[in-house]
Parts: structure tokens; C-alpha cells; sequence
């Protein structure tokens, strides 16, 4: 599944955002106001292939060891520990069956393309399976949420790398006066 964005900032600014990222906003989107988890931050231990990110969602981290390290063009990374996919709303302490093993996330990357406009094309990849039945009907369901999931995260990263393109050029003019 991939969803794309593209940013007014080059490259190496928003790959700074892509390796880890301070807390998000809340949600407004209605869908992870159902218990579907969602995004909260990320954070990196290293640098380089073998270094480990962690993405913390609202129901735990994913543990991703880093693949690819192609700085500022390509972050590839393994997930070898997921959280449950979402928390079942519920008067009760319910552990549903369905939310283990059942959608299970492989790897994903962050690819940046650097644009003749001085932009750059930022693409969100997972590669997942799930094993619910009709595979057919819940494949659309998950692409539709995974790609929310990476719109939410895409967008944080475009406002944070453009908002950083600002003030750069603000520091620039600064000092030219």
C-alpha cells in the first residue's frame, strides 16, 4: 500500500522528518475515533542500516530495524514487533481473537524524490497480509486505513519540513539585513 505527499522543501529537510518525529496532533478523523490505532511519535536509536525505530502507536510500537539507509532518498525498514491493530470499544476488558495475528504488518519505507521545482515527492509504503476472511472485502478495508495511517503521518512530516523551510529562510534574511 502506498500513499504519497508531495512538500515544498528539499529533500534532506524532510528526510530530517521522516527519521523520527515529535508527537502528532490529535486526531480529527473519524476513523481513529473507533479504536483503530493510530500514530503518536517516532524515535530512532542510530544511525545507518541496523539502527532501530520506533513507532509508537495508541496501542504500543512497532519495533523496525532499519534495511536501507539511503540518506535523503530512501528509508526501508523491517517491523519485528507490531501492537494490536486497534482496541475494541467496550464497557469490558475485551481481548478480541481477531486482534492477533490476524493483520500482520512486514516491512515499510519512506521514499523521497526530489522534484525540478525545488519540492520533494514523499511516498509511505507497508507491505502487510491478513489472513480474515473474505480476504477480498478486508483487503479494501485495510488499504483504506493504512492509508490514513500514512496520510496522518505524511501530512505531520509536510508541515513539519515546509514549516522548517520557513523559518530557514527567515534566519537567511536575517542575516542578509
Amino acid at each position: 500500500m502506498v500513499s504519497a505527499i508531495q512538500i515544498d522543501a528539499p529533500a534532506q529537510t524532510v528526510w530530517n522528518h521522516v527519521v523520527a518525529f515529535p508527537q502528532l496532533d490529535q486526531p480529527d478523523n473519524f476513523i481513529f475515533k473507533t479504536g483503530i490505532a493510530y500514530p503518536i511519535n517516532a524515535s530512532i536509536k542510530g544511525t545507518g542500516v541496523g539502527a532501530v525505530r520506533y513507532c509508537n502507536f495508541t496501542t504500543g510500537r512497532f519495533v523496525e530495524p532499519i534495511t536501507v539507509w539511503d540518506q535523503p532518498r530512501l528509508l526501508r525498514f523491517a517491523v519485528v514487533q507490531q501492537p494490536q491493530p486497534m482496541k475494541e470499544l467496550s464497557f469490558w476488558d475485551v481481548d478480541a481473537p481477531h486482534l492477533h495475528d490476524y493483520f500482520v504488518s512486514r516491512q515499510g519505507q519512506f521514499k523521497l524524490t526530489r522534484l525540478p521545482n525545488g519540492k520533494t515527492l514523499l511516498e509511505g509504503t507497508t507491505w502487510y497480509c491478513h489472513t480474515i476472511k473474505p480476504a477480498f472485502y478486508w483487503q479494501l478495508w485495510s488499504n483504506y486505513i493504512i492509508h490514513k495511517i500514512h496520510n496522518r503521518v505524511l501530512v505531520h512530516i509536510k508541515r513539519k519540513s515546509e514549516r522548517q523551510v520557513s523559518i530557514d529562510r527567515m534566519l537567511v534574511l536575517e542575516k542578509i539585513s
